[in-house]
């Protein structure tokens, strides 16, 4: 029999989604009103511009002007964010990723602060889910990502990488192999082989830092999704949550854009919260009816299959990047631990059987419940 392909990417898929609601709108005239945001009308903008995705945000601001003083500055850092933590292209002036994979292998390599600030908290998470999230991982990771833009190129060509060449790539994914200088600023492998991928933590870290930095610049009410990466700052003028709703996984690609009749397993409020979904139907191939998603696990350098899809919520973006992927790729008991184990921290589990899904103890308690 002939080998059957079918290979997608769903680059601009959203697997936690803005609903077009934002739970309830605008504030009702009769319900009781934040002070700080009086007179403040709702706005939203979207970019297409940075981390390969669509970037949404909505909030709340006292003008027009206001509104695009603040989403002006946000922007920009997206897009500093984005142009550092790219690993496949240079921008003039900036030493970014790329240039530190390209260099660390030879001496130290002097970086930005946010890639320190990266780099740093990627290694604490390497060691919180006990190495299923690896910055360090790029050899392997690298490898997949060939083979699935090859499959996207000539579905005719479509293949598996081999477990010898993964297993030789492998060799070169040592976390303790990042040498991280803070006083310094500066990144070194001490294996010249290494490569890092970021892809499991640059979003959230960015979209954390970038809400952050508005907080700071007087943003008090607002939902940003970094290509479904969804962190909400504050709440709505009549004190309400924001919500996201959490792709469905099991539906077809034809049904993968979320609309506000459908689309969703679960809707999530959340206030000053992150909510991260990793899934098996965001980036992916397929080659006999066997689908490869690039969510690969550590120990057997294959797609892990324990789930469909894993979201998390947590207070910081960066951490629920790094846990929904982290979760994706280990056991549920293992992961139901680690979950327990973090504060303020739950997660959703949606299996491989249609319609199955598990909660941490906390979960539910965010879930918006229907009127």
């Amino acid at each position: 029999m002939g080998k059957r392909v079918v290979s997608f990417v769903l680059g601009l898929a959203v697997c936690a989604g803005l609903l077009s609601g934002c739970g309830g709108g605008g504030a009702s005239s009769s319900a009781p009103q934040d002070p700080e945001l009086a007179g403040c009308e709702r706005y939203t903008v979207s970019w297409f511009d940075v981390f390969d995705t669509v970037t949404t945000v909505i909030g709340y601001a006292e003008s027009q002007e206001e509104w695009d003083r603040q989403m002006e500055a946000l922007h920009a850092d997206l897009v500093e964010y984005h142009q550092l933590y790219d690993i496949y292209y240079s921008y003039s002036g900036v030493t970014n990723l790329r240039d530190v994979n390209a260099q660390a292998g030879q001496g130290p390599v002097t970086v930005d602060a946010r890639i320190m600030g990266l780099l740093t908290e990627a290694k604490s998470m390497h060691e919180t889910t006990g190495g299923k999230m690896n910055v360090a991982f790029g050899t392997v990771l690298k490898i997949w990502h060939n083979y699935r833009e090859a499959a996207l190129d000539d579905p005719a060509q479509a293949a598996v990488p081999s477990m010898e060449e993964l297993e030789a790539a492998a060799q070169h994914c040592d976390i303790n192999d990042l040498i991280l200088d803070e006083e310094a600023s500066t990144v070194y492998f001490a294996d010249p082989e290494m490569q890092l991928d970021v892809g499991s933590v640059g979003k959230g870290y960015a979209a954390e830092m970038v809400a952050r930095a508005a907080e700071e610049r007087g943003l008090k009410s607002a939902l940003i999704s970094v290509g479904g990466n969804l962190r909400s700052i504050g709440h709505k003028p009549d004190y309400s949550r924001w919500t996201g709703g959490i792709q469905n996984p099991w539906t077809t690609t034809a049904d993968i854009v979320p609309t506000e009749s459908g689309g969703y397993v679960a809707v999530v409020e959340v206030e000053d919260m992150s909510l991260v979904t990793s899934g098996n139907y965001q980036r992916y191939y397929e080659l006999d009816g066997v689908r490869y998603h690039h969510l690969i696990d550590p120990d057997t350098l294959m797609p892990a299959n324990y789930y469909s899809a894993v979201s998390v919520l947590a207070p910081d973006s960066g951490l629920a990047d790094c846990l929904s992927t982290g979760l994706y790729c280990m056991p549920l008991e293992e992961g139901q631990a680690l979950v327990e184990s973090l504060e303020n921290v739950e997660a959703m589990w949606m299996m491989n059987e249609e319609d199955e899904v598990v909660y941490s103890s906390g979960f539910e308690a965010h879930l918006k419940q229907a009127s």
